[in-house]
């Protein structure tokens, strides 16, 4: 089929089911997608990759070694960012995480304390919310980091014990009593002395993170590092 038949066909849909930005809900052009060019130069980079001594990695000073901690974007509260967590997590857009793991996989290489990650994990749904749901957004992530970083992605051997209140609204102490005892891993969980990449889709206290990386480390040997879509700023 010739491309221009084929770009007529796709302008004559989009007429009719519309392909919009996940970000900022403008119509997607013919050669863009899930977020459009606009927005994917200027949505606010962390850049947190880069440097060892950055936010994300403060967040968890004092709490647990980590050897390295990033996110792609800040975020605020009403922001195009707030607005990808939100479809992605609430709007059945499990693609959002897909696509800005595969982008952001590339620049964490960049960093030297990813090139020697072994495995990724995501941060587990508990089995009612995931079948509500009908996906992890944070798996999603995972899923689009494993594709561009070629390393495995493993979403069994962690997993969620107990079904938890929304972390929204809750103080950083309520946080952490909320998620700290309800993990569990498998107990042939193969994880030993491995270099893990725990992923979420966005880091704002760190107590997820930091209850799951808690149970992980009870393996001998493993190491930690942090990537998230999301970190809070209220500096832009």
């Amino acid at each position: 089929m010739p491309a221009q038949f084929i770009s007529l066909l796709d302008d004559f849909l989009s007429l009719i089911y519309p392909r919009l930005c996940y970000a900022c809900g403008n119509s997607l052009y013919f050669n863009e997608s899930v977020i459009c060019n606009r927005c994917l130069a200027t949505l606010p980079l962390t850049n947190s990759h880069l440097s060892k001594d950055n936010p994300v990695a403060r967040a968890f000073w004092g709490r647990i070694p980590i050897e390295g901690a990033a996110a792609r974007y800040y975020f605020r509260k009403g922001g195009p960012v707030q607005r990808l967590l939100h479809n992605l997590k609430y709007n059945h857009a499990p693609e959002i995480g897909i696509f800005i793991g595969q982008i952001y996989g590339k620049e964490l290489l960049q960093g030297e304390a990813f090139r020697s990650v072994d495995l990724i994990i995501p941060i587990p749904l508990h089995l009612e919310k995931l079948k509500k749901r009908g996906y992890n957004q944070s798996a999603m992530f995972g899923q689009g980091l494993s594709q561009s970083m070629k390393i495995p992605i493993d979403e069994d051997s962690l997993y969620r014990t107990y079904y938890t209140d929304t972390q929204t609204r809750k103080s950083r102490e309520e946080r952490w009593e909320n998620v700290k005892f309800v993990f569990t891993l498998k107990e042939n969980a193969d994880l030993e002395g491995k270099h893990i990449l725990l992923v979420d889709d966005v880091i704002t206290t760190g107590s997820t993170i930091e209850a799951c990386a808690n149970k992980l480390m009870e393996k001998k040997g493993v190491r930690i590092s942090v990537a998230a879509i999301a970190f809070p700023s209220s500096t832009f």
